[in-house]
This record gives structure tokens, C-alpha cells and sequence, in this order.
């Protein structure tokens, strides 16, 4: 069920001030607290219920989503409208998608300044990410079955379903057969996922190794790049520039 209730904006605690005239710190007050860049960034992507968002952010509670969005409610930045009984979607108002182009500064500044680490690598974070933001042209045709087999400790295994037009990350097996197995370690598969290496040059390192068709292999490779901010996402944020 997506986040019902009566809007609690008038109830709300203040935000907390920095006590300044000074707009990067009345911005900040109301955008640089945990987990809201992640809930704009979201909704910039296309994410409308309160599951869509939740599924974005993974380790945000109910509760703490529910707050922040009322406090983007309460700031004009988000607008809810209820589609049935104690159901919404959430829109970003004109002042919430001018937060695109400070979505694609933040994450064009990421990229290129802070190290990729360990508490990085959580591969089922990026086969979400990867899942999410695939198309029904980019998928194979039938039904198929990628299973990652990913090294390290504790060694993870996951699945990515490609049915019915779309992906699906899946922690068990969703067919008694799987198509393609990849086999690499998490922090080589967030790597490809930004696009700092290829499949093909992740094969030759003997960072990767594919076992299956290569027509899935190179159907794999062209998903590659996709977590950068020079991917296809982009226009996402873009797009909201007056």
C-alpha cells in the first residue's frame, strides 16, 4: 500500500536553520538532509508511488520516507494527490524539478572526485539499478535467466529475470535452467555498471567470466555504463532545465 493518510504538513517540526540569509544555506536546509537527495533523484528517474520511491533507496524505513516527503510537501517540492482509498503518487512541483541540474552537478562531482570503495560494492544495489533502468528494446526476446556468481566474503548469488518486457532481480532461482552465468566479484561489477570497464575488457583481465551464448553476452555487454552520469539517466535531470 502506498502512503496513506491525512497530510501532517501543518504538524511537522521545523527544519532545522543555519540561521543565514545566504540561499546555498537555506537550500541546503531543506535538500541536504539524509536520504532527500536520493528521494529527488528518484522522482526525477520517473518514481511516483511510495513503493516506487522506497524500492530506490534501499534501508530508508516507511516512517522516515513518510517524513521526508511531507517535508517536501511542506517546502513546495512535492505535491501528493490522492488515486483511490488511502492511496497517492507524488509529483514534483516546478521548484522540485529545478533540483534536477543540482542532482546532475552533485553526481557529476561524485563521479569524479570520490573514490568507489567497499561500502560500495552491494551488488544487489547495482542489479536494482541496472534492472530499473532497462528498457523492453534492450531486453532478449524470450524469457532468460542471468545468473551473477559474485566472489569475495560472503560470496553472493544473485539472479536477473528478463520476462515479459522486463528485469527483475531475484535472490533465488526464478527457473530450473539459467541462460548466461556471470561470474566476478562486486566491486568489478559496480565498476562495469559505471562504465569504468567494459565487458569485454573485464573478460580479458580475467576480472569477468561468461559461461553461456555470446549473443547474451554481448546483449550484457551493451548494458554496460549505465550508473554513470554520462549514461542514458541523464536526460532524466536535464530534461527538468528551464
Amino acid at each position: 500500500m502506498d502512503q496513506p493518510g491525512q497530510c501532517a504538513c501543518g504538524t511537522l517540526e521545523p527544519v532545522e536553520s543555519y540561521g543565514q540569509y545566504c540561499p546555498i544555506a537555506r537550500g541546503a536546509e531543506v535538500f541536504a538532509t539524509r536520504w532527500t537527495p536520493l528521494i529527488i533523484r528518484n522522482m526525477l528517474l520517473g518514481a511516483r508511488t511510495f513503493t516506487e520511491i522506497r524500492e530506490g533507496v534501499p534501508g530508508i524505513s516507511k516512517s522516515l520516507l513518510a517524513e521526508r516527503l511531507r517535508v517536501l510537501e511542506q517546502n513546495q517540492l512535492v505535491e501528493r494527490t490522492p488515486v483511490g482509498d488511502r492511496r497517492f503518487v507524488y509529483d514534483l512541483t516546478e521548484a522540485g524539478r529545478g533540483l534536477g541540474p543540482v542532482c546532475a552537478a552533485l553526481g557529476d562531482w561524485g563521479e569524479r572526485w570520490l573514490a568507489l570503495g567497499p561500502e560500495h560494492w552491494d551488488a544487489e544495489i547495482v542489479l536494482d539499478s541496472l534492472s530499473s533502468q532497462l528498457a523492453s528494446e534492450d531486453l532478449p526476446d524470450r524469457q532468460t535467466v542471468i545468473r551473477f556468481e559474485l566472489g569475495g566474503r560472503p560470496k553472493v548469488r544473485l539472479w536477473l529475470l528478463c520476462a515479459s518486457g522486463r528485469a527483475e532481480v531475484c535472490s533465488k532461482p526464478p527457473l530450473p535452467e539459467d541462460d548466461l552465468v556471470l561470474k566476478t566479484k562486486p566491486e568489478w561489477l559496480a565498476r562495469w555498471h559505471l562504465g569504468e570497464l567494459t565487458i569485454g575488457e573485464a573478460l580479458h583481465r580475467g576480472v569477468m567470466s561468461a559461461e553461456g551464448p555470446q549473443r547474451l553476452v554481448r546483449m550484457l555487454g551493451r548494458w554496460g555504463g549505465r550508473g554513470s552520469m554520462k549514461g542514458p539517466d541523464r536526460a532524466s535531470f536535464a530534461a527538468t532545465q528551464s
